[in-house]
């Protein structure tokens, strides 16, 4: 029974966060969903600023806080080990509801292009970053991330053990495609209003201040070999062919 109820509870978090995902994704890029970032709200520009920066920067919090250390220790002495990555998922399921539920439109516009093969070409660049997103989390274990790994290693009595560090596919161009995905999905649009640049501001911050504990962490776990990864590789820019060449001869060696 309680192996039951932990695949209840881990598969329900996979789910609703997968069903929160798609929808943010049609909310930031304006397709498919009754709300997007430019509608919806009614509160005057001054408190809609306050409020969606205050939005973005609870996303962030939790999305950084939750993943650090310290924080997932003191986690597991409340919830099962093998739930902490679903326990996450949740919190991170309800963070984003909320951002959608209570976002406020602002005014303004930075560009705006009518219906066109360019515009049609921008919110197809958008998808596919939201696209790129989605291929990563497979690229090193879509199943751990999403906290499915440690519930079936459990159910069968076997002690987790964490992914082993690899450089696949992209990750030998750029250290963080996941992220340089999120950033091509949020900013590539036709329009770019007033709303638009602040959820594309808002998350572009986090992603850069999230990136920084992210990396210590890394450091941290993997030691030099990460540090060797560091110096061949882009952290999001993928450019120098070279240096990505010289970590994957390390790699090999």
């Amino acid at each position: 029974m309680k192996t039951l109820l932990n695949w209840i509870y881990g598969l329900g978090a996979y789910l609703a966060g997968f069903v929160a995902l798609l929808y943010f994704v049609g909310f930031s890029v304006g397709v498919l969903t009754p709300v997007n970032v430019d509608r919806g709200g009614t509160a005057s520009p001054g408190w809609a600023w306050l409020v969606d920066l205050a939005l973005i920067a609870g996303f962030g919090l939790q999305h950084s806080i939750m993943a650090r250390p310290g924080f997932k220790g003191w986690l597991t002495r409340h919830v099962p080990v093998h739930l902490e990555r679903s326990t996450y998922l949740v919190a991170t399921t309800l963070a984003l509801c909320m951002l959608i539920a209570f976002w406020q439109p602002v005014p303004g516009h930075l560009w705006k292009l009518d219906d066109g093969p360019l515009a049609g070409t921008l919110t197809g660049i958008a998808l596919g970053g939201w696209g790129l997103v989605l291929l990563t989390t497979f690229l090193i274990s879509h199943a751990d991330l999403f906290g499915l790994r440690q519930i079936y290693l459990h159910a069968r009595g076997l002690p987790y053990t964490p992914v082993a560090f690899k450089a696949p596919a992209l990750y030998r161009w750029v250290r963080h495609p996941m992220q340089l995905g999120v950033l091509i999905g949020i900013w590539s649009t036709p329009s770019m209003t007033g709303s638009h640049l602040l959820l594309a501001g808002g998350m572009t911050a986090y992603v850069l201040i999230g990136l920084l504990y992210e990396e210590r962490d890394l450091v941290r776990q993997f030691g030099e070999r990460y540090r060797a990864y560091q110096r061949s590789t882009p952290r999001l820019i993928p450019f120098g062919r070279s240096r990505a060449r010289r970590f994957r001869a390390l790699l090999d060696d």
